[in-house]
């Protein structure tokens, strides 16, 4: 029943996804975490989850367009499970937009395969990584995510390898010019530490969730990569560089995450992507149903655990 419902793509599918995560945003905020909000607070977390919700939109965008995933809309709907585990995420501003501007810079990236207008495509991926960067500083390490993907498609053109370096020229110049006039040149000095502090080890051991996820993540991209072994060298290269984009996501999350901050959103897009991967392989549609049914209701399970224990 609920591969049938989400087993193709229908704008009821969005329709159900938005609806959940635009209550479930204000659930998290109101209910789970009592906060309290000022009307310019409230403008704010409105663009906040407007940010959140046309992330679903790209997200959706990246595997049809792409062709990653078949023609179903299980990418966005294991994007908001993901999200329902992790609900202290939406507390996070930071992560909302970081994570917007990253799924920018790899769907610009993954649409290097079409081997048009490489040097456009790569200098807008380099802007969109450094505009993330302005939300979480380690997000600049998505910067190698780029060159990879010069490697990939078109490693013997010199100017390629230039064009990231003029991104972060221009990129460089805009924002001192806006720092200057807001008087505020301070910022560069204290955001782009690119430090962590010790305790984050003692925090991703007794987080049980982030651990998990990892792990999870992990094993279903090797096994997906196993069972897609046949497909044409175009999508392994794709499902490369999402895999990458996961493990500097991963990497991101261990760097940033205190009890204030949970980048991990970042990481969901190439999660939720591998999870459909798998989903797809399974032959069996009763063994393939058993395993939707579980991924809807253990996320749900941990959010009531949660309550409860709070």
């Amino acid at each position: 029943m609920i591969s049938g419902i989400f087993g193709k793509t229908k704008p009821i599918n969005f329709i159900i996804i938005l609806g959940f995560l635009f209550l479930f945003y204000w659930f998290v905020h109101f209910v789970l975490y009592d906060s309290h909000m000022e009307p310019e607070q409230l403008v704010l977390q409105f663009l906040v989850l407007g940010v959140l919700l046309f992330s679903v939109f790209i997200v959706d965008f990246i595997a049809k367009r792409n062709q990653i995933t078949a023609s179903n809309s299980f990418a966005i709907l294991y994007y908001a499970l993901l999200i329902v585990v992790y609900s202290e995420i939406l507390l996070d501003n930071n992560a909302v937009f970081c994570s917007f501007f990253l799924l920018l810079a790899i769907r610009r990236l993954i649409s290097l395969k079409s081997l048009k207008n490489i040097k456009l495509k790569v200098f807008d991926a380099t802007i969109w990584i450094l505009i993330a960067s302005l939300f979480y500083d380690w997000a600049i390490i998505y910067l190698i995510l780029v060159y990879i993907a010069i490697y990939f498609y078109e490693p013997k053109n010199i100017k390629n390898w230039l064009v990231p370096l003029t991104g972060i020229f221009v990129f460089g110049i805009i924002l001192v010019c806006i720092l200057i006039i807001s008087d505020n040149l301070d910022f560069l000095k204290n955001h782009y530490k690119l430090s962590f502090r010790i305790d984050i080890i003692d925090y991703w051991m007794n987080s049980t969730k982030l651990a998990i996820f990892a792990i999870i993540t992990i094993i279903v991209t090797a096994l997906a990569f196993v069972k897609m072994g046949k497909l044409g060298l175009g999508k392994i290269i794709t499902m490369r560089i999402i895999a990458i984009s996961l493990a500097l996501g991963l990497i991101v999350t261990f760097l940033k995450t205190n009890n204030e901050t949970y980048p991990v959103l970042i990481a969901f897009f190439p999660g939720a992507i591998f999870l459909t991967k798998y989903l797809e392989l399974i032959k069996k549609a009763t063994f393939r149903e058993i395993v939707l049914i579980v991924s809807i209701v253990t996320p749900f399970l941990i959010l009531i655990t949660e309550m409860i224990i709070k």
